[in-house]
């Protein structure tokens, strides 16, 4: 599956809500897109109605979870790299990508659509090479989005000019707060219900919503993941240039401008810096992805003796086990000129 993955498992009255509302382009390559997605939230649709009448009432008496792990930070931080290693603890699980693919039916829909997904579905990720599979950690913003149809991924998917899609945003905060808390903690509620283990959520997007998580959470505790913009700037660049010609649905998509992407990296990155300010030392915690690549497993084990976590030998195994898996992977480079890095130094000196 190289095309449409942030809507695919979307069911079909929320789709069509979203054509509704903001067109799309009559061009060949949207049509498969398009027909892919229509036919897709029939079966999306049906097991949603499938699983309600199965799970409702037990979903309905099972508590929330008060006390998510989130992993806050720019794209393109590490941040991915560390939520694999933190869900290799047995006592904390990650939503997968078939969880976050299909959040109406995934307790109901697996035997349906592994068989399915793990044939069609690219085997890295376009952006940067690393393991995708099906039941590999993945942010929860695509299964959010899904839920509220409430994202700043609707600039992305359907444009209405070639701005920069994040582009004239303070925060991420919901439209609607009432709908968006209730799917955020309904989802929440099911990964809890199937696993019975600690939350570890990874989004970028909840970088700027931490007082509202906060609120949903009381318990909740986050580590901030930060790099050096030099190479968190080109790689988000190429990031949004992939995901975005894969997965637009109105207007040819257009590579943002650079300094707009500084500006709004300067942006996410001081209002995550304000925002942890409010939380006390307990309930924050901070790392260089620099450190964190360099000794993985003494970063980690600095993370968990700061929050007082368990840190297990069995855990201690598997990420060393992991890491040796990792040994041949390379990175992508990017070279940024003179003039890109004086615009980097210059828009964040002033943000």
């Amino acid at each position: 599956m190289n095309h449409s993955y942030f809507l695919a498992g979307i069911t079909l009255g929320k789709f069509i809500k979203l054509l509704r509302k903001n067109g799309f382009t009559l061009h060949s390559n949207y049509a498969v897109r398009l027909l892919f997605l229509l036919q897709n939230g029939v079966w999306a649709s049906f097991l949603k109605r499938y699983e309600k009448r199965k799970f409702g009432e037990k979903l309905q008496n099972h508590p929330f979870p008060d006390n998510p792990v989130f992993i806050v930070g720019h794209w393109r931080t590490g941040s991915t790299f560390l939520h694999k290693l933190l869900s290799l603890d047995s006592n904390l699980v990650a939503p997968t990508v078939f969880q976050i693919s299909v959040p109406d039916s995934m307790l109901v829909s697996r035997k349906y659509y592994e068989p399915v997904m793990t044939k069609v579905m690219a085997k890295k990720r376009p952006m940067d090479n690393m393991k995708l599979g099906f039941d590999e950690p993945q942010e929860d913003e695509y299964a959010l989005f899904k839920l509220t149809l409430d994202s700043p991924l609707e600039k992305l998917i359907f444009a209405q000019n070639d701005d920069y899609f994040l582009n004239g945003y303070d925060d991420f905060m919901p439209a609607d707060a009432v709908v968006w808390k209730r799917e955020m903690l309904d989802f929440c509620r099911k990964l809890d219900f199937e696993s019975g283990k600690r939350l570890v959520l990874k989004n970028p997007f909840h970088s700027m919503r931490i007082p509202l998580l906060k609120e949903i959470f009381p318990k909740a505790q986050f580590i901030h993941i930060h790099r050096n913009p030099y190479d968190v700037i080109p790689s988000t660049m190429n990031l949004w240039n992939i995901v975005g010609s894969q997965n637009r649905l109105k207007g040819k998509w257009k590579s943002p401008a650079f300094e707009d992407v500084v500006k709004a990296y300067g942006k996410i990155s001081r209002k995550i810096k304000d925002d942890l300010a409010n939380l006390t030392d307990n309930e924050k915690a901070h790392i260089r992805f620099e450190d964190l690549e360099k000794e993985p497993v003494t970063e980690l084990k600095k993370i968990y003796a700061h929050f007082k976590w368990d840190f297990t030998p069995g855990f201690e195994k598997k990420l060393n086990d992991h890491l040796k898996s990792l040994k041949n992977y390379k990175k992508n480079k990017f070279e940024l000129t003179n003039d890109e890095k004086e615009v980097i130094d210059r828009v964040l000196l002033n943000s």
